[in-house]
């Protein structure tokens, strides 16, 4: 079955074709720059090349519309006609407490995710449109939403709840839902195949750590605790987002800067973390080459940044009465090998020792723990999209 995985944002539109059976990419690429005059599509050729094409894309139906013409272009394709496509997998960021898995696309189904909108106003409208676009250009094509939080909808409350009128939760849905759950899922049972472990009987802390990062503590399958809440801003420290701050003291800016609701989300999310720190950038490339000049905010910010995921390590380690298996995934995770070094050796006390030599890989499977280690600290790259493929798939085959 050819499934296409579409994540559509405000302004872009990421895909891949993935051949269900094989698990095989046929194609991937994006579009950029919807509704602006220099929108293009970049995508990989069958042979590895990359091609980019400037196209007018006013919208998210003419950026998805460009997708499947690129994919069934006589020169560039990879597919004869959006025939051969067999289902649609999109990633929805938000299900709320309405979504526990992956879901049959239905008009129902949208009229839920169109209800979670006020929690996730930058994505679940973006998700939505996409599916629309879809709808009208493959109408009969079936189309599965795989939901961000659905992974952690197993968090007992005790985990999820704030300290809050318990009304914010019963009127406002107000609480901790957690995100990167598809990435969560996927590297905890790739890391139990990789090591050859029961996914099942493991005490597992995944850290999706890039940009945008989060961890989670799984506990014989489950999801039982994820550092990001309500929206992705809680928790780590990241790119341009703030990560765990003193609420007074957000309310003490919002009177010192004159801030509105708005000017708060936009301080919190988009000026602050690795970026608002350093006032250099939210890449931690540029960072680490600030540091290699001296740069002393650099340094501070990549300190608060790797202190701040070995405290959430910690803590996940008495959530779960001890680990197993401890995994690295991301943009960070997956190339950062000096963050690698720093949490891992700072984990001593927990019984984790370090292979140096092993760490120096990026972007591969990997085990880093030392032979002798109490813990297994392996590096796994995240694969989003073959998730999503593969509930898709499997929904599809039974609509």
């Amino acid at each position: 079955m050819k499934i296409l995985v579409l994540n559509c944002g405000s302004s872009s539109v990421k895909y891949k074709l993935i051949d269900s059976t094989t698990e095989h990419v046929l194609a991937e690429g994006g579009v950029e720059k919807i509704g602006l005059p220099d929108s293009f599509i970049k995508f990989k050729r069958p042979d590895g090349t990359k091609g980019v094409i400037e196209v007018s894309m006013p919208d998210a139906k003419s950026a998805v519309k460009t997708v499947l013409d690129v994919l069934t272009d006589p020169k560039e394709g990879v597919i004869k006609s959006f025939d051969e496509i067999e289902a649609v997998g999109h990633r929805v960021v938000h299900g709320m407490e309405k979504f526990n898995k992956s879901m049959l696309i239905t008009p129902e189904v949208i009229e839920q995710v169109k209800e979670c909108y006020a929690v996730a106003p930058l994505h679940n409208p973006a998700n939505i449109t996409g599916i629309e676009a879809v709808t009208e250009l493959m109408p009969n094509v079936p189309q599965v939403g795989v939901f961000d939080t659905a992974f952690h909808q197993t968090m007992p409350p005790k985990a999820y709840m704030y300290a809050l009128p318990y009304e914010a939760y019963e009127k406002y849905g107000v609480r901790r839902y957690g995100f990167h759950g598809t990435s969560h899922r996927y590297v905890s049972r790739r890391a139990c195949e990789f090591l050859g472990l029961d996914y099942e009987k493991q005490r597992i802390i995944t850290c999706h750590i890039g940009n945008g990062a989060s961890i989670t503590a799984i506990a014989d399958g489950i999801s039982v605790d994820t550092s990001m809440g309500l929206t992705p801003t809680e928790g780590l420290m990241m790119g341009t987002r703030s990560g765990d701050v003193d609420p007074g003291a957000l309310v003490y800016l919002m009177q010192r800067y004159n801030l509105d609701a708005d000017g708060l989300q936009k301080l919190i999310n988009k000026q602050s973390g690795v970026q608002g720190v350093t006032g250099i950038s939210s890449d931690m490339r540029d960072i680490e080459d600030a540091i290699a000049r001296g740069d002393e905010k650099a340094r501070l910010a990549m300190d608060m940044y790797e202190y701040r995921i070995l405290k959430y390590i910690g803590a996940y380690a008495a959530v779960l009465g001890g680990v197993d298996v401890i995994v690295f995934t991301g943009g960070v995770g997956e190339n950062q090998i000096s963050t690698r070094e720093m949490i891992c050796r700072n984990l001593a006390f927990m019984g984790v020792t370090f292979d140096a030599e092993a760490n120096k890989t990026r972007g591969k499977e990997v085990e880093i723990s030392g032979k002798d280690s109490k813990v297994h600290v392996v590096v796994i790259p995240t694969d989003e999209e073959l998730m999503i493929a593969r509930d898709t798939a499997s929904i599809a085959a039974k609509a």
